[in-house]
């Protein structure tokens, strides 16, 4: 089982103005963005970015709609400034990020292709997840960007083990216990990936664009 994300105190860091950039939209607008994506490089990426990531990376990108991060291939780095505020939603009374500071972002070292020797292969979570010392640098500063206090887990809104990347516009302070209903719904989706029942791009759309949601969409529950 991949292990939750760490619970930790952190630091001051750096401060980056609200992007409005995050998932929204009918399924329909988000097939649309993977067509237009599928032609360029992800905003915000420079091309000798892009020329590094590859074709895989750009064929994860296109066809998830998240945006991929820097290629990762042993343990990941928190990278990213943190947004000024953002502002929790519900739905059906479990906590979801702000689409404008977290809207997911993709390790491109993980696609369809590279499945059975990154997030199928037992223990590759606790390979790549970032070293305390840096995730404590952002949780605190990400948790007054949300206004959340008291218990909270430092959450990849795309779990590491569906291939999410550890930039800040992955990170939230997800409210609530610990483990929390998150985490057996990302277990949940990986076994379905692993086992060749759901497409890795498409579990990583449908945890980015509401993780409550992901197993009915994904016709897992």
């Amino acid at each position: 089982m991949p292990e939750p994300d760490e619970v930790l105190a952190g630091v001051r860091t750096q401060v980056r103005p609200r992007s409005r950039r995050g998932w929204s939209g009918s399924a329909g607008r988000w097939l649309l963005a993977a067509a237009v994506l599928a032609g360029c490089a992800p905003a915000g990426t420079s091309s000798g970015s892009a020329a590094r990531a590859g074709s895989a990376t750009a064929a994860s990108t296109a066809s998830s709609g998240v945006p991929a991060g820097t290629p990762t291939t042993v343990r990941q780095h928190v990278t990213g400034g943190v947004p000024a505020r953002c502002v929790l939603r519900h739905s059906g009374g479990d906590p979801l990020p702000d689409p404008s500071c977290t809207p997911g972002r993709l390790d491109p070292a993980v696609t369809q292709a590279t499945i059975a020797t990154t997030i199928c292969r037992s223990g590759w979570t606790t390979l790549i997840r970032p070293f305390s010392s840096e995730t404590n640098r952002v949780k605190k500063v990400l948790m007054s960007a949300y206004g959340v206090t008291g218990v909270n887990e430092l959450d990849h809104l795309v779990p590491l083990e569906l291939g999410g990347s550890s930039d800040v516009s992955n990170l939230w302070p997800e409210p609530g216990p610990i483990p929390n209903p998150k985490d057996r719904i990302e277990n949940a989706v990986r076994r379905a990936v692993c086992a060749g029942k759901v497409p890795l791009a498409l579990a990583q759309h449908a945890m980015a664009a509401d993780w409550t949601t992901a197993e009915r969409v994904l016709g897992l529950g």
